[in-house]
Parts: structure tokens; C-alpha cells; sequence
């Protein structure tokens, strides 16, 4: 897409190295989405890469970040540790939002988060944690259950998105949905399963955060 400025980021982590991350920011975008992986992802997932590309054709900006930085990234692939640390994820999830709003390329934009199963979690308890300046909030097939303690104080508009054979998740967001306070919605993909992998599924997904983000993202930071 020629019309898309590409970078790689490395937001730096105190006393801990620095966070990579690719951000691409078409022309006259109306805001910015910062995608929180799932356990044992990364920001090369293909599946948060296909609906940031949708995004992105819909005009609006992204960020595909790693929130563990490469040691810890290392580490985490042989315990398993960090990956369900909600408290580390959501305080890293703040730290990348704080340094994009003192950045050139995007300290103009609106942010929104996109979470997909842990990283769901990380989004909401970090858009709980700073309020107004986020947008907008779009969950697929997340874990919203591991931050129970965060839903009542989310301000953001947030969007569950949901596998319609993912039971066992289905039941975890509706518990969320009715914590959150904010403005909500939820929507069950039917014939979905937990990875959205079935045809058309990660495609309706797409749609539906694009439309989302488009509504909550109108005009810009002033």
C-alpha cells in the first residue's frame, strides 16, 4: 500500500531494553489502534496482521507491538510466565500509549486498543487506567474475565467480538458485558471458533472493528 508510512518502533522499557513494534499511518487517518496479542503471540501474527491491514485500507493507523521486550520474550517461551502477567501487559500497554502521544508521527491521533484473547484483558484493565484518551476498545475472542476488577471503571466504548463455537469463551464476555459500565456491545460470529480461522470469520471480524474504530475515532485530538 503506497499510501502507508511504515516504521519500526522501539519504545524503550526502563532498566529492561525496549518494546519493537511496527507502525504504519495512512494518509488522513482519523486515529490509531495498538494491538495487545494473545498468550505466546507477537506483533507477526498473521491473524492481527490481516485486520490491520483491513484497518489500515479503512483509514485508520495501527501499531502491531510486542509488550515483552526480546529477552523477556525468550524467557516467556520457555515458562510461560509473563504471558498471563495482566498487570505487566497493561502497564507496558500504558507505556506505548504515553509514547505515541509524545510522538511526531502520531501524538496528533486518536488511540484505540485492539486485544485478542489475553491481550483483551491487558486492553481493557489499560484503557480502565487512562480513561478519556482512549477511543475505543475492540475485543476478539479475549479474556476480558482476567480483568473483572478493571471492567466497572473502563470509559472507552468497547466491542466484544466472540466465536459462535467458542462456549466456554461466549460465557466468559457475557459475564464482562455485564460489568462494564460504558457504552458496550457484543456480537457472536456464528460458526466462529476461538482463532476465527473458519472462512469469512476473521474477515467479518475485520468489519466489524473498522466500523467500530471509524464511529469512536471522528475528528481529531485537538
Amino acid at each position: 500500500m503506497s499510501d502507508v508510512k511504515e516504521n519500526l518502533i522501539s519504545v524503550p522499557v526502563k532498566g529492561k531494553g525496549v518494546l519493537q513494534g511496527d507502525l504504519q499511518i495512512p494518509k488522513g487517518v482519523s486515529g490509531l489502534v495498538v494491538f495487545a496479542h494473545g498468550s505466546g503471540s507477537s506483533r507477526f501474527s498473521p491473524r492481527n496482521r490481516s485486520v490491520a491491514g483491513f484497518l489500515q485500507q479503512g483509514g485508520v493507523g495501527t501499531l502491531l507491538i510486542d509488550l515483552l521486550t526480546q529477552e523477556e520474550g525468550a524467557g516467556d517461551e520457555l515458562t510461560a510466565a509473563l504471558r498471563f502477567d495482566i498487570d505487566l501487559l497493561t502497564d507496558r500497554l500504558c507505556l506505548v500509549s504515553e509514547w505515541l502521544k509524545s510522538s511526531k508521527e502520531a501524538k496528533h491521533l486518536r488511540i484505540g486498543f485492539f486485544g485478542a484473547s489475553t491481550g483483551a484483558a491487558a486492553a481493557l484493565c489499560a484503557a480502565a487506567e487512562m480513561g478519556e484518551e482512549i477511543a475505543a476498545v475492540v475485543s476478539r475472542g479475549g479474556r476480558p474475565d482476567l480483568a473483572s476488577k478493571s471492567l466497572k471503571n473502563v470509559k472507552a466504548p468497547t466491542l466484544l467480538i466472540v466465536g459462535g463455537n467458542d462456549e466456554p469463551v461466549i460465557g466468559m464476555n457475557e459475564s464482562a458485558y455485564a460489568l462494564l459500565k460504558c457504552e458496550k456491545k457484543m456480537i457472536i460470529v456464528p460458526g466462529a471458533t476461538h482463532l476465527f480461522e473458519e472462512k469469512g470469520t476473521l474477515e467479518e471480524v475485520s468489519k466489524l472493528a473498522l466500523d467500530w474504530f471509524s464511529l469512536y475515532f471522528k475528528g481529531l485530538k485537538s
